[in-house]
């Protein structure tokens, strides 16, 4: 398989705490990737050291062989790399379909010129956003309430939103920081299903954050595991789980 994203000692420290300490693994491509791991143990901090929110202290991040070790985030995501937030990050007074069509800010060319004069590329660019924001809403469900408020959604809804805004970005790889989170176990099956459905349509490979063990365990190709800063396991589900290292960080020691 491709090796699509390789972190090499990635390590993040703050002060004396090691949120990250010397982290390394792979990615492949077309693969979904779940991060697991107790409260505490490093896994948001990773993803912001993925996507070029916090600076590491060490070690290296690439993709496709590319370096992104000092990158700025807006760099990251136009090369690719989406993400949602562990809190979510709406607009919240927006509607759920300026909300898609702000987020594709980065993939647009026409600049400030080109929408003061109304150009003929601007305006078509501008019908491009409409359809494309349009399109996803379909994919997320939400297109019977599109012009309303972000505020005014469930949570539920909510994280489908910032799904859909994530994936206006145009993205190879998605990033999702616990997206499961405040879902009753209807909404958790059928985030499962929404996982693999664009992953399959737009061609995704996912990363994600969860602390719900059986949807991870049911919807990953492989798991990584981190406890206090450190990775303990890595490899398929079934492995992951039988893991005396990963059983101690959960349970505790006998």
């Amino acid at each position: 398989m491709t090796v699509l994203l390789e972190a090499h000692q990635l390590s993040r420290y703050f002060g004396g705490l090691k949120a990250v300490n010397n982290v390394s693994f792979q990615v492949n491509d077309g693969e979904i990737f779940g991060l697991i791991g107790p409260n505490g143990a490093g896994k948001t901090t990773l993803f912001n050291l993925m996507t070029g929110l916090t600076p590491v202290s060490g070690g290296t991040l690439h993709y496709r062989g590319e370096r992104l070790t000092g990158l700025p985030p807006y760099r990251i995501a136009g090369m690719g790399i989406g993400r949602t937030f562990q809190n979510i990050r709406l607009f919240k007074g927006l509607s759920a379909l300026e909300n898609v069509k702000v987020s594709q800010h980065v993939t647009t060319k026409s600049g400030l010129w080109g929408g003061v004069f109304c150009t003929p590329a601007s305006r078509a660019e501008e019908k491009r956003v409409d359809e494309k924001a349009w399109e996803l809403l379909h994919l997320i469900g939400l297109a019977d309430r599109a012009t309303e408020l972000a505020a005014n959604f469930s949570y539920g809804d909510q994280r489908r939103l910032e799904i859909g805004r994530a994936l206006a970005l145009e993205p190879q790889v998605l990033l999702l920081d616990e997206p499961a989170a405040g879902m009753n176990a209807a909404e958790k099956r059928g985030l499962t299903a929404f996982v693999r459905e664009i992953r399959k349509e737009f061609k995704l490979t996912i990363l994600l954050i969860e602390h719900h063990v059986p949807l991870v365990m049911n919807l990953c190709d492989r798991i990584a595991v981190l406890n206090f800063g450190e990775l303990i396991a890595v490899g398929n589900p079934a492995d992951v789980q039988k893991d005396p290292a990963v059983i101690e960080a959960y349970l505790g020691a006998e």
